[in-house]
């Protein structure tokens, strides 16, 4: 099948009427395609293969054809694995982007529905736009494999829920709460995190989780745990620093039966052998008394305990994720913290960023955490305009997601109005004493400034415009000028943006 047209050499041949600039238009983008494409080929209503240009014919013999004439004539579904070029037919409706993978290989596709005058499907058009995806389309594949093993974790979370409902009641806090669909975050320091972290999960050796408070580290400690081979086992925690020092040895190691005046006449078992065949999680380890240390240190080596009155050493199997948002090298230094210890734990660090190197996440925190709070309490979900998540942006955030939380439910309490702007928002913060704005730039305090009495009297029309534009100068500021990030953040396409701020009026 080939279609051509005839050169027009003079403008007396040139098409006068709407109809053949079409017609002509419709030629010319079909070679375009053919020409640019990797491949390309039609089929007609009956789904049967009528034609394939000169770059589709390099894929037939991964096909298993060994000449264009075996493989047109046959049904699309019986040459192509896993084509949905049937749909297209069925349907009229195109698949513009997708990625299709058969004994060819790994392809980006496009499927067209062609249409007669009378506008009824007579065929499809399949074109090949890309042959090798996973060096053209290296970040956006990359991207895809992250969200997909995102969600292949939460589906598995459902699953066990579903499938062991008692013994998961029955285990308590004894089980994982979070996978890693629960960080939720595509930034780049936000994706690079659960990389290193899905890493540590496929071994058995402790894990040292550093960061500030409120990043997430305990979350990050239940992923691990749920994607790794102790999944099946329990995760048990301790908050060091919320348990008296006098009471840590017997929490860590237990105690055995008559120990002391008042203790249990059956014993009682620590958290090692709570967490045995499984991981334990310890949170804030920089805070743990420096005549305990020397203890934990010869368990971790050793694998055995003795409980607090026994003389009985007590083996254990658990892996250990310690956490710290503490600087346990200046410990160190300072005498305050072991140094065998420290590098008994050091041996696959994983530095969790604050809030304010993933700026690009907060709407995304905002929707959960607004969801979740409203599940939770019963009560609607606030909803933020672009320009309050602005602000949210060029916060600070010392206390990160802990703190944007708060911040949120203070929100949600105090607001009598469903949606918030900038200036509610901040107002509320002042309120609340909340709000400390971080000085990214003069540019974004200024774009967040509430409007002046002045402003008020201009038409509607500019008011909008001006709002707008504060809003973007406010997210470009806080991303720190990255357009890709601005747009995520106030939720409009890239091509909106370069628009808005070629053409700000």
């Amino acid at each position: 099948m080939a279609l051509y047209h005839r050169p027009m050499d003079s403008a007396d041949t040139l098409p006068r009427d709407a109809q053949s600039i079409l017609e002509l238009a419709s030629r010319s983008m079909f070679h375009l395609f053919s020409s640019i494409s990797q491949g390309m080929f039609l089929v007609d209503i009956s789904g049967r293969i009528v034609w394939l240009n000169e770059g589709y014919q390099r894929f037939l013999p991964a096909l298993g054809f060994s000449s264009v004439e075996q493989f047109v004539g046959h049904l699309v579904e019986e040459v192509i694995p896993n084509t949905q070029m049937r749909r297209v037919l069925e349907t009229g409706e195109p698949i513009l982007v997708d990625l299709l993978t058969n004994k060819a290989g790994t392809f980006v596709v496009s499927r067209i529905p062609l249409r007669d005058e009378a506008n009824a499907v007579i065929g499809a058009i399949g074109i090949v736009l890309f042959d090798h995806p996973e060096t053209t389309l290296k970040p956006l594949i990359e991207k895809f494999a992250l969200l997909q093993r995102d969600l292949d974790d939460a589906r598995r979370e459902l699953a066990s829920e579903r499938k062991n409902p008692l013994n998961n009641a029955a285990h308590g806090q004894r089980r994982a709460k979070h996978t890693f669909a629960s960080f939720i975050g595509t930034s780049p320091a936000a994706v690079e995190v659960k990389r290193q972290a899905r890493r540590a999960a496929q071994s058995s050796s402790p894990v040292l989780l550093l960061g500030e408070t409120g990043t997430g580290k305990e979350l990050l400690a239940h992923a691990i745990h749920a994607a790794s081979s102790r999944a099946n086992g329990p995760l048990v925690s301790i908050n060091i620093a919320a348990v008296p020092d006098t009471l840590l040895e017997a929490e860590f190691f237990g105690v055995a039966p008559g120990a002391y005046t008042g203790a249990e006449r059956k014993g009682r078992l620590g958290k090692f052998k709570l967490a045995d065949g499984g991981t334990l999680f310890l949170d804030e380890i920089g805070d743990m008394p420096l005549g305990l240390q020397a203890k934990l240190l010869r368990a971790l080596q050793e694998g055995e305990i003795e409980p607090l009155g026994s003389n009985k050493l007590i083996p254990f199997d658990a892996r250990v994720i310690a956490a710290t948002s503490r600087d346990l090298g200046a410990l160190v230094s300072a005498g305050q913290f072991r140094e065998d210890l420290y590098y008994r734990l050091n041996v696959l660090p994983l530095r969790v960023p604050p809030l304010r190197e993933r700026r690009a996440d907060i709407p995304a925190l905002v929707e959960v955490l607004g969801e979740d709070m409203a599940l939770r309490s019963g009560t609607r979900q606030i909803e933020l305009l672009p320009d309050a998540l602005a602000l949210l942006a060029a916060q600070h955030w010392r206390g990160n997601i802990r703190e944007l939380r708060n911040v949120l439910e203070q929100a949600a309490m105090r607001s009598d109005t469903q949606q918030l702007d900038a200036a509610q928002l901040e107002r509320l913060l002042r309120d609340g004493g909340l709000a400390q704005i971080a000085p990214a730039s003069s540019l974004a305090l200024d774009a967040l400034a509430a409007p002046d009495d002045t402003l008020l009297l201009r038409p509607l029309g500019l008011q909008i415009a001006e709002l707008e534009h504060r809003a973007i100068a406010a997210a470009m500021a806080a991303t720190q000028g990255n357009k890709l990030a601005t747009s995520r953040m106030l939720g409009i396409s890239r091509a909106t943006l370069y628009e808005r701020l070629e053409n700000p009026d």
